[in-house]
């Protein structure tokens, strides 16, 4: 019965956290490479480069190039092959990342699983053409 009425709550306990600032944001990522997953499966890297410049992979050698901004309580991210925004609520858990974006539903989230200073082996923009 308790694993019910938790499983019940779980969408208000997660809306519930105080998400990160703009700023406790740019202070976790800066100079990371950080793996998310969601559900049981790796949904991409994203290394995060000085003035809010990112790369973005869910396949090996294969990178967006783009960049973050705050938008209210959000954190929105560009990338040059789409200007448009893809917004995500961001916040901690136990020291680590957890994301939702602003399209997703309770329960749909990506988890922060590593994070470490390797950058992503991304080819250069428009190499070999």
């Amino acid at each position: 019965m308790r694993l019910a009425v938790l499983l019940a709550l779980w969408p208000a306990m997660a809306s519930a956290e105080t998400p990160l600032t703009a700023q406790e944001f740019q202070a976790h990522v800066t100079g990371r490479t950080i793996t998310y997953r969601q559900f049981d499966s790796i949904f991409g890297i994203e290394e995060y480069l000085p003035d809010r410049k990112v790369r973005w992979s869910t396949m090996p050698g294969e990178c967006q190039y783009g960049s973050w901004y705050p938008r209210g309580a959000d954190i929105c991210f560009v990338y040059g092959s789409d200007p448009t925004p893809a917004c995500w609520t961001f916040w901690l858990r136990g020291g680590a990342l957890v994301a939702l974006s602003v399209d997703a539903a309770p329960g749909e989230e990506l988890f922060e699983v590593a994070s470490d200073d390797t950058p992503l082996p991304c080819p250069g923009p428009e190499v070999g053409v």
